[in-house]
C-alpha cells in the first residue's frame, strides 16, 4: 500500500501518494499529477496509476474536503485550482502532466489556464464544460461519506451550474497539448458541449471512448492506451 504524505497549503493539509517512476522511465520524464472526480479521492486512479508510473513518477493527491485531505470549510473551483498550484510549489514540481477526471478535469483546466508554463500536457477525461450545466444540487447532506465533507457537493455543483464566463472565454489561452476524452452517449454530461470546448482549445484533440462518465474505470486499457499514445506524440 502506498504511503500517504501531507503538505501544508496555507488553509490546511493536502494528502497525496507518490509512485516512483519504473524502469522504463527516462531521466527527463515529466511527472504526472492525477486529479480525481468529486466525491472520490486519489484511490480512484489505482487501476491505472501503476501503468502510467512505468514511464514517469505519478502523484495522486486527495483534493480538499475529500479523502485524507483536510476539511477547508470553503469550496470553489478557484480554491481547488490554487490547491494544485500550492501542491506543485511544495513538491518543487516546475512542470507536470495534468490528468483530471470530471471535477479533477475542470480543476486541471483552470490550472492550465492559470499556469501554462507549468503544464507540459493536459488530459481532460469527461471534464464538465464551463457552461451552465443544470446539474442537480443536493439539499439533503446527511448521506455524505465519512471521508467526504458534505459541504463540497452543493458548493461545487452550484458553481458548475453558474460558471464564471471567463473560464469559457479563456479556453483559447490554453497552450499545452490537450487530450479531451468524452465518454459517449451514456455519459450524463453534454457531449456536444464537450466537443465545442475541445474545439476552442487551440492544441486540443477530441477522442470519444464510449464507456460513460468513468472512462478510466470502465475502459481502463483503452484509457491508458489513449493517454500514452497522446503523450508519445511529438506535440505531447
Amino acid at each position: 500500500m502506498l504511503e500517504y504524505r501531507n503538505v501544508d497549503v496555507g488553509w490546511g493539509r493536502l494528502a497525496y501518494r507518490k509512485i516512483e517512476a519504473g524502469p522504463d522511465a527516462t531521466a527527463q520524464a515529466t511527472p504526472m499529477v492525477l486529479l480525481h472526480g468529486g466525491g472520490s479521492d486519489g484511490t480512484a486512479w489505482d487501476n491505472v496509476a501503476a501503468a502510467f508510473a512505468e514511464r514517469r513518477t505519478v502523484y495522486l493527491p486527495d483534493m480538499r474536503g475529500m479523502g485524507r485531505s483536510g476539511r477547508a470549510g470553503t469550496y470553489s473551483m478557484t480554491a481547488l485550482r490554487d490547491d494544485v498550484l500550492a501542491l506543485l510549489d511544495s513538491l518543487a514540481l516546475d512542470r507536470v502532466v495534468l490528468v483530471g477526471h470530471s471535477l479533477g478535469g475542470f480543476t486541471a483546466l483552470l490550472t492550465a489556464q492559470a499556469a501554462p508554463q507549468r503544464t507540459v500536457a493536459l488530459v481532460l477525461e469527461e471534464c464538465p464544460p464551463p457552461v451552465p450545466l443544470g446539474l442537480s444540487v443536493p439539499t439533503d447532506l446527511n448521506d455524505s461519506a465519512p471521508y467526504y465533507d458534505r459541504e463540497v457537493r452543493p458548493s461545487i455543483l452550484g458553481e458548475l451550474n453558474a460558471p464564471d464566463p471567463v473560464w469559457w472565454q479563456s479556453l483559447d489561452t490554453i497552450s499545452a497539448p490537450t487530450l479531451v476524452l468524452a465518454g459517449g452517449p451514456t455519459s450524463h454530461l453534454p457531449q456536444a458541449m464537450i466537443a465545442r470546448m475541445a474545439a476552442l482549445i487551440p492544441t486540443a484533440t477530441l477522442r470519444t471512448i464510449p464507456a460513460g462518465h468513468h472512462i478510466h474505470h470502465n475502459a481502463s486499457e483503452a484509457f491508458v492506451a489513449a493517454v500514452e499514445s497522446f503523450l508519445a506524440a511529438p506535440a505531447g
